[in-house]
Parts: structure tokens; C-alpha cells; sequence
């Protein structure tokens, strides 16, 4: 579906947002970390790439806790999928990763955004700057075939807390994608590549030059997401080409 028609059928099918009772379908560990949690949700109005929404837990006193997350699925899916990173002394999380089972209900609002989005028909080049993952963009973009040109630059602790490894890999071997790591955190004899935090010589050596105007994506913590969305511009890029998202520990 087009990305006009998608937003349009959103306005309209979608009106107020409102919670609704999805059902837990499937779980995969992602990380020792991290769960992705798949869902079937009745009436489902759609979601763009970059889209989150809102994840709702009631305790038996009426107490409730609220959390959003981005949906990991790429539009093409009939089923919702969230990745939850647990946090142990978080409200939320450690009862998505532990508790929650198969067959189970869960509370969830939206999809919520439109900002932070990407649909093939916005073309490219295509830069997306990670904290953690950068994945539903590329997956929407394997579904529709096309090959813009899109680039990944991840920054993680270690390649085995990177999300989605496997199909970043697999990824990479699409025409038109060039997949980036920097590890922060990797034992010297395990990994050669960059071992610092994003920099502006990264960001010029691995993105698309200003004058090609990508689209850029930068989402993670609000500390890196404001380092590298200013190192962009410092670069040359115009502010509302780079696009960005933020999350941090309220997330559990």
C-alpha cells in the first residue's frame, strides 16, 4: 500500500486512539536481554515503518503502568511485533521478558507517530543511526524489493547484544545496503572494527554526502541521539532531513 493511502486509511479507520486486547502469538529471544513479543490484534488499521505503540499493564488494585515501544514488524506483517529490552527494576519489562506467555492478552494503543517514519515511496538514499536497532526499515524495504540505497551505522556494547544479527546479515548481502558496526565494548581479539561511540568522521565515511539529501533516521538514547543528530548538521545536513526518536530507562 502506498504511503498516502496507508496514512489515509489510518485518519480514518483508526479515529481516537484506543486500547485494544491483543493476544500473544509467538516469543523469540532475541538477546539474553531482549524478547520480541508477536501479537494478533483484531482490527489492526496498519502501521507505517517507525510507527510505536503504547503497552498497558493492570495489577489486581486497579494499579496501572504504562510504556511505549516501537513496532519491530514491517507493514507488510498481519501480526504486531514489539522487541522489549528487560530492565530489572523496571515497572514493565521484566514482566513482558519473564511472564508473559503464548496465548496471553495484552493491552496496546495505536500505531502512534507519523514523524519518525519510512515507506518505500519516500525513496532514498536512506541513513539510519542506531542505539540499539535500525531493522524495520530494512525489513519493510526486503518486502517491497526496492533498491534504494540504504545504509545502517549500529552502535551496540558488543555483537552479542546487537538485535537481529542474523538478519542484519542477511541484510547486508541485498543490493543497494551497506551495514555498519561500531562496538563499544567488544574484547580487542574477538572484533577490528570501530570500537568507539559514533563520531562525525564515522558518520561522513559511512553516510550519503549532504548533497545527495538522505533521509535520516537517528534513534536511541537521548545523549547519543542528540550527539549524532548534531554532528549531522555540524556535517552539512539540513535539520529537517535528519529525523529522530529517543528512549531511555522509563522504558522498563
Amino acid at each position: 500500500m502506498e504511503r498516502t493511502a496507508l496514512l489515509e486509511r489510518l485518519g480514518t479507520r483508526r479515529g481516537p486512539l484506543v486500547w485494544r486486547e491483543g493476544t500473544v502469538a509467538e516469543r523469540r529471544q532475541e538477546t539474553p536481554e531482549a524478547t520480541t513479543i508477536v501479537l494478533d490484534i483484531p482490527d489492526w488499521p496498519g502501521h507505517l515503518a517507525g510507527m510505536h505503540v503504547d503497552v498497558r499493564l493492570t495489577a489486581e488494585d486497579g494499579y496501572q503502568a504504562e510504556r511505549s515501544y516501537s513496532i519491530a514488524s514491517p507493514p507488510e506483517d498481519a501480526r504486531v511485533a514489539i522487541t522489549v529490552q528487560r530492565i530489572d527494576d523496571g515497572e514493565v519489562s521484566p514482566y513482558l521478558t519473564d511472564q508473559l506467555t503464548v496465548g496471553d492478552p495484552l493491552e496496546l494503543r495505536g500505531p502512534i507517530g507519523g514523524y519518525f517514519t519510512w515507506h518505500v515511496d519516500d525513496g532514498g538514499p536512506l541513513f539510519l543511526v542506531g542505539g540499539g536497532s535500525g531493522l524495520v526499515p530494512l525489513r519493510h524495504r526486503r518486502c517491497q524489493s526496492t533498491k534504494a540505497d540504504t545504509r545502517l551505522l549500529l552502535s551496540a556494547r558488543r555483537l552479542a547484544v546487537v538485535l537481529y544479527a542474523d538478519e542484519l546479515t542477511q541484510a547486508a548481502t541485498d543490493d543497494g545496503v551497506a551495514i555498519h558496526y561500531t562496538l563499544t565494548n567488544e574484547p580487542s581479539d574477538q572484533w577490528q572494527g570501530w570500537t568507539r561511540r559514533v563520531d562525525a568522521e564515522m558518520l561522513a565515511e559511512v553516510g550519503p554526502p549532504p548533497v545527495e539529501q538522505p533521509r535520516i533516521y537517528v534513534c536511541g538514547p537521548t545523549p547519543f541521539v542528540e550527539t549524532v543528530a548534531n554532528q549531522l548538521v555540524d556535517l552539512g545536513h539540513t535539520p529537517d532531513r535528519v529525523r529522530t526518536e529517543r528512549f531511555g530507562p522509563t522504558g522498563g
